[in-house]
């Protein structure tokens, strides 16, 4: 199959385009062929070595954690799943790094899946998985409820884009972070306050606030604005061992758990067209296509999710 891959640690430069073999199926995967992928940060921070502490992945590494296509192939176990299904999914990260889903074929373990909205494209599938689940799942790991006050920051960003709008569906007032140019945006996905970090800081603007999902690295800043009791959680930054100790605040790292379940109460809520997809840009699977991917997502200033077409 065809795939992108590195051969060791570095910048754009290292992806290579060329054949391996396919995946070879365990009892609870299926095989995908995949249609679309996505860029997400942690894709060009794993080329740039920065995981090796977490990850013994062995070269060539495939690179890649979004999966939107079709069942091609079905375990001896998978029971909720046949061939030809459209599906998308968060596979876990294959421990010697050969499973990404830079790649025409993907395994995925069938408790990852979700079927696929029949009211959306492969391509926008492609932009759900990693960051609509991290949304949904810090939001829950910061005990959101209806009437508190969450600040988002990075809110056009492929993450702040899904919080944006689930925090509005579960009742929360909704303050984030964004440029100038994007502020119109953020606010037709339901933020109520929106602050150009260009112009102002979250000090001189918010204070009391319930919750604050960090998906920028500015830890201090929102720390800073939390309540008494208040609950922090960054997908950004590493935290101090004084931070991480604050008796009167809950401050805490996120980090995301693939799950077809959670994948599925997406899934609804995008046929029932209460979440929007942004996509920011397409590429093929090509060299010059994942290096102009890799590199539009680096900027950190796409708005919405960057697309790579596999098929």
């Amino acid at each position: 199959m065809k795939a992108s891959i590195i051969k060791k640690y570095g910048d754009i430069d290292q992806f290579e385009v060329t054949d391996i073999d396919k995946p070879v199926l365990k009892k609870d995967e299926v095989l995908v062929q995949n249609v679309a992928t996505s860029i997400n940060p942690i894709d060009y921070k794993a080329r740039q070595g920065l995981l090796q502490s977490m990850f013994d992945w062995q070269f060539p590494v495939v690179l890649g954690w979004d999966v939107a296509g079709k069942i091609v192939a079905l375990g001896d176990q998978v029971t909720n799943f046949k061939i030809g299904d459209e599906v998308f999914a968060r596979p876990d990260i294959d421990p010697v790094g050969h499973n990404g889903s830079y790649a025409e074929y993907t395994a995925v373990k069938e408790d990852k899946l979700a079927l696929k909205p029949g009211n959306i494209s492969f391509e926008e599938a492609a932009a759900v998985p990693l960051a609509g689940l991290t949304a949904l799942q810090m939001l829950r790991q910061l005990n959101l409820a209806a009437g508190q006050k969450i600040l988002i920051q990075g809110g056009a960003g492929g993450v702040g884009i899904f919080a944006i709008q689930l925090a509005k569906m579960f009742g929360a007032v909704v303050a984030t972070t964004t440029s100038e140019n994007n502020t119109e945006f953020v606010k037709s996905l339901g933020a109520d306050i929106v602050i150009d970090y260009h112009k102002n800081t979250i000090t001189e603007v918010l204070s009391d606030y319930d919750a604050v999902l960090d998906t920028v690295n500015d830890i201090e800043g929102g720390i800073s604005i939390l309540k008494t009791g208040g609950s922090f959680v960054t997908i950004a930054g590493t935290l101090t061992k004084e931070q991480k100790e604050m008796s009167d605040k809950h401050i805490m790292t996120g980090w995301l758990q693939p799950s077809g379940k959670d994948l599925s109460f997406l899934a609804k809520e995008i046929e029932n067209n209460n979440l929007k997809i942004v996509i920011d840009s397409s590429y093929p699977l090509t060299i010059a296509g994942i290096k102009s991917a890799q590199k539009r997502s680096e900027t950190h200033h796409a708005r919405g999710k960057v697309i790579v077409k596999i098929k």
